[in-house]
């Protein structure tokens, strides 16, 4: 059976390829980070949702993200995503990866609604910078 989390991430893919980031912050802890880039970290949803404005243009605001295979790891109301994503766009050349082993930490609310809490799409990539 498939993990909710892997619909939820979809929806994330698909709010960021539509540039919907309203919908998109619904998903994020209030305290959520996002690495934007190596060296570079997008605090809280304010932060997060000016970031994902920025990427969208560096990206001639056509990137999609798509996730490949997926291991979900889930401990109580945490659960770690390791996913292979996936990014195209109609920018040619960008200074990073577009093939990327990424990890998301997920954490459950009292509603029992999962947000991001660590949006990392570089995954240990980090560990290299």
């Amino acid at each position: 059976m498939d993990h909710e989390l892997k619909e939820i991430i979809k929806k994330c893919d698909i709010a960021i390829k539509q540039e919907d980031f309203d919908t998109l912050m619904n998903y994020y802890t209030d305290e959520a980070i996002l690495v934007v880039k190596p060296g570079m970290i997008a605090r809280g949803k304010g932060e997060i949702k000016k970031a994902f404005i920025a990427i969208a243009n560096y990206f001639n605001n056509s990137v999609a993200p798509t996730q490949g295979e997926m291991i979900i790891l889930e401990a109580g109301d945490t659960a770690l995503v390791l996913s292979k994503t996936l990014l195209t766009s109609d920018k040619k050349d960008s200074e990073y990866s577009m093939d990327r082993k990424a990890t998301y930490v997920f954490k459950k609310n009292s509603q029992g609604q999962w947000h991001c809490a660590i949006d990392n799409s570089y995954g240990t990539e980090l560990i290299n910078q």
